[in-house]
């Protein structure tokens, strides 16, 4: 069986260049290694963050984007919103 990685990044700002040494880079870098599980972490966004709905959608895309161009393949890596997953909702309570 292949080892997983599971990781997002939360959509709460401006993207830096630290998502992508600290992150991207190393998603990048795994995922012909790993079976990949990359996310958008918009549920975290909603429990810290005070930005409006329009703020949170855009930033979101934003991500997606980056992932994409950054070099994460969507043949190998599963790329995702968290709130997309109705099981994350059900953990947190």
């Amino acid at each position: 069986m292949q080892a997983r990685l599971v990781s997002g990044i939360k959509p709460t700002g401006d993207l830096t260049l630290g998502n992508y040494l600290g992150a991207i880079k190393k998603f990048i870098k795994l995922q012909n290694n790993f079976e990949s599980y990359i996310f958008v972490a918009d549920l975290h966004a909603l429990t810290d963050s005070q930005m409006s709905a329009k703020e949170l959608k855009e930033n979101k895309r934003k991500i997606i984007a980056l992932y994409l161009a950054s070099g994460l393949d969507p043949q190998k890596v599963n790329i995702f919103y968290q709130s997309d997953v109705l099981e994350h909702g059900f953990i947190q309570w």
